[in-house]
C-alpha cells in the first residue's frame, strides 16, 4: 500500500485522508500523509477481520471490476486451502482476512476517487490516477495519462471561464461524465482481463480517449471557432467575430492555452469549441487548429513585432494602373509610397480626401493582390462604409469600422485591435497596409477617454491623448527581417476647430509622406486637388528610378515661380495627354521647361 500511496499526488492524497476522517492535513507533508493512512489502514483492517466472512458477496463485488495481482494471490490462497491439510487451515485463513481488509481497503479508495471526479469535474485529476492504480502495463499508462492530463487541463480552463465570466453560476458537471466513465471503463478492463491482455485493451482505450488531440468526442460541440483574438488583463481572453468586437458568440480562450501557444491580441484562431451547458454565457475552445493560418507550433517560434528592425522604405508600392485616375499617376511619381511607409493625406473638408483613399484601396488591390489590405474608418458616415465595403472586396481586404454614432470607447478599441492585427501579420513576414479615416477623429476619441493628465494644450486636447494615435500610426515600417506595414492617415485642417490644427501639427514631423489637398483647387471643381509643390516624400530616391527621379526634380523647379493654382493646371493637363507614367516622364525629360 505504500509504494500505491506514493504514486499518487499529494493534493489527492490530502483529500483521501480528509475524506476517510484524518485531521490537519493541510500542513502535513507527503511521507506524514502516508504513514497516517497506512496507519488509518492497519487499525480499519483489525476492526473489520471479525467481520470479513459476513462482508465477502460485498467485497467480492466492489472488487470485481478493479481485480489485481492480489486477487489471483487470493484465488491460488483458496485453492491451497482446499488442497492442504488441516493443521494449515488457520494460517491460509489468516492470510486470506489480511488481503480481503487490503482488497477491500483499495476499493473504497478508488471508489472515492471516482465519486470526487464526478462531483467536481474540473478540478481533479483522478482518471489518470485510477488507471494507474489498475495495475496496466507502463506504455498504455504513458498514454493514458497523456490523452486524460490534456482532457482535465481543458475542463480546469471551462471552469475558470464560468468564474470570469458569470459570478453566479457554476458550470454543470454532465459534460466531464463522458471522462470519467471512459476512465472507469480503462480499469474495469484492465482488472478483469487477463494480464496478457490488459496492456493491448488498455492502449485501445487510451487511443480512443486521446482521439482529436486528446480530447473526448462528446465533449467537442462540432461548431469551429473562427476570430481575432483579444487578451484580457488577467491573462484570458477572447475570439471576437464580428468588426473585431464583444458580440454574444465570442469563446473563451483559457490562460493556459495563451501561455502554451504564445497567442497574443490580434492573432487569427481557428479551432473547435467544447459543449456549452445552459449556465454557460460563452462557449469555451477546445483546441486549436491554426494560428493566422499557419500551425500552432509554427506560430509559436514567430519573432516579436518589437525585435524586429525598421529601415527605410525600398520598395515601391506601384498605384499606376492601365485606366487609373491622374491622381494614382501624380502619387506615383510626386509622392511615391513605398513598403513600409508612413504617409499622411492633408486635406480641409470637402477637398476628396475619401475619394482619394478609395482610389489607392483599389489599386493597391489590382497591383499587390498579396498585400494585406486594412482600411479603418474611424467616426465616418454610416454610408461611405457602406461604399467601401461594396467598392473594395478581395480575399486579402478587411473594412473595419466604427461611425461617428458610436461611444470613444468604441473607437479606441477598434483602432488597438487593428492595429495588433496587423504586428502579428508583419510577425509572419507579410506586407500590409492600413489606410486610416482619419487620425485626427482617432485623437479626438482617445482624449475623451483617457485619464486627465492635468496639462491641456491649446484647443483643450490633453498631451496624453497623443500617446496611443502616435504609437499607432508610428507602427509603420519596414522589416529588414522581411515584411512592412505601410500606414497612410488623413488628417484634417482647417476645419475651424484649434484642436484639429494641434493634432496635425504634432503628427506633421512623424510622417516620412504627405499628400496635401487644396480647398481653393476643390473650390474650383479641379480634381484631384493635390498640391504638388506641398506634397513629398522622404528619401524618393530609394524608391524612384533615376529618369524618375530626373523628371520630378525638373518638375519642382520649374513649379517654384508659379502659383499652385497654375502649376496644377498645367502638369493635370500633361498628364492628361500622356497615356502613362513612362510617356510622361519621357516628355518631361525632353522639353525640360514648362
Amino acid at each position: 500500500m505504500r509504494e500505491k500511496y506514493q504514486s499518487l499526488a499529494l493534493t489527492d492524497l490530502k483529500e483521501i485522508a480528509k475524506s476517510r476522517g484524518i485531521k490537519g492535513t493541510s500542513s502535513m507533508k507527503k511521507a506524514d500523509v502516508i504513514e497516517a493512512m497506512l496507519a488509518l489502514d492497519e487499525k480499519e483492517s483489525q476492526n473489520a477481520m471479525p467481520a470479513v466472512q459476513e462482508k465477502k458477496p460485498a467485497a467480492q463485488k466492489n472488487t470485481q471490476p478493479r481485480r489485481t495481482a492480489a486477487a489471483h494471490r487470493s484465488e491460488s490462497a483458496q485453492n491451497g486451502k482446499s488442497e492442504s491439510a488441516e493443521p494449515g487451515r488457520t494460517e491460509a485463513a489468516e492470510g486470506k482476512r489480511e488481503e480481503k481488509a487490503e482488497r477491500r481497503t483499495e476499493s473504497r479508495e478508488a471508489q472515492k476517487a471516482e465519486e470526487r471526479q464526478t462531483e467536481n469535474g474540473p478540478e481533479h485529476r483522478n482518471p489518470a490516477r485510477i488507471v494507474r492504480n489498475a495495475g496496466s502495463a507502463p506504455a498504455a499508462r504513458g498514454m493514458e495519462r497523456k490523452g486524460v492530463r490534456r482532457f482535465t487541463q481543458t475542463q480546469q480552463t471551462a471552469g475558470q471561464a464560468q468564474n470570469h465570466i458569470q459570478s453566479h453560476s457554476q458550470p454543470q458537471n454532465v459534460q466531464y461524465a463522458p471522462g470519467t466513465a471512459a476512465s472507469a471503463a480503462v480499469a474495469q478492463n484492465a482488472g478483469s482481463a487477463p494480464s496478457g491482455s490488459a496492456a493491448a485493451q488498455n492502449e485501445a482505450a487510451a487511443v480512443q480517449i486521446s482521439a482529436e488531440e486528446g480530447f473526448p468526442a462528446e465533449l467537442d460541440s462540432g461548431v469551429s471557432a473562427n476570430g481575432i483574438l483579444e487578451v484580457m488583463p488577467d491573462g484570458y481572453g477572447f475570439i471576437r467575430c464580428a468588426n473585431y468586437l464583444p458580440g454574444e458568440n465570442d469563446v473563451y480562450v483559457a490562460p493556459s492555452q495563451i501561455r502554451r501557444f504564445g497567442l497574443k491580441t490580434g492573432d487569427i484562431i481557428v479551432g473547435n469549441t467544447r459543449v456549452k451547458t445552459q449556465n454557460e454565457k460563452f462557449s469555451a475552445l477546445l483546441y486549436v487548429k491554426s494560428i493566422n493560418g499557419y500551425a500552432p507550433e509554427v506560430a509559436a517560434k514567430r519573432c516579436s513585432f518589437e525585435d524586429m528592425t525598421p529601415i527605410f522604405p525600398e520598395e515601391r508600392i506601384s498605384l499606376e494602373l492601365s485606366r487609373s485616375s491622374v491622381a494614382m499617376r501624380i502619387m506615383d511619381l510626386i509622392s511615391p509610397v513605398g513598403k513600409g511607409q508612413r504617409g499622411m493625406i492633408v486635406s480641409p473638408p470637402k477637398a476628396g480626401k475619401t475619394t482619394l483613399l478609395k482610389q489607392v484601396a483599389q489599386s493597391v488591390k489590382t497591383n499587390n493582390p498579396d498585400m494585406h489590405l486594412i482600411i479603418l474608418l474611424i467616426d465616418e458616415r454610416p454610408e461611405e462604409v457602406t461604399d467601401f465595403r461594396e467598392a473594395i472586396e478581395g480575399p486579402n481586404v478587411e473594412v473595419i469600422y466604427s461611425t461617428f454614432d458610436e461611444l470613444p470607447e468604441h473607437h479606441k478599441r477598434v483602432s488597438e485591435m487593428v492595429i495588433e492585427r496587423a504586428k502579428r501579420l508583419v510577425e509572419h513576414k507579410k506586407d500590409v497596409m492600413i489606410l486610416l479615416d482619419s487620425i485626427t477623429r482617432l485623437t479626438r476619441a482617445y482624449n475623451l477617454v483617457i485619464p486627465p493628465s492635468g496639462r491641456t494644450l491649446s484647443g483643450g486636447l490633453d498631451p496624453a491623448a497623443l500617446h496611443m494615435p502616435k504609437r499607432f500610426f508610428g507602427a509603420a515600417r519596414n522589416m529588414r527581417e522581411g515584411g512592412s506595414l505601410t500606414i497612410l492617415a488623413t488628417a484634417l485642417v482647417d476645419t475651424g476647430s484649434r484642436m484639429d490644427d494641434v493634432i496635425y501639427e504634432e503628427f506633421k514631423g512623424t510622417g516620412n509622406m504627405e499628400i496635401v489637398l487644396d480647398r481653393k483647387l476643390s473650390e474650383r471643381r479641379v480634381f484631384p486637388a493635390i498640391d504638388i509643390p506641398k506634397s513629398s516624400t522622404r528619401r524618393e530616391d530609394l524608391l524612384l528610378s533615376p529618369e524618375e527621379l530626373e523628371a520630378t526634380g525638373i518638375l519642382r523647379k520649374a513649379l517654384n515661380g508659379l502659383k499652385p493654382e497654375e502649376a496644377v493646371d498645367k502638369i493635370l493637363d500633361m498628364f492628361t495627354k500622356t497615356r502613362s507614367n513612362t510617356d510622361f516622364v519621357n516628355v518631361v525629360r525632353k522639353m525640360k521647361i514648362l
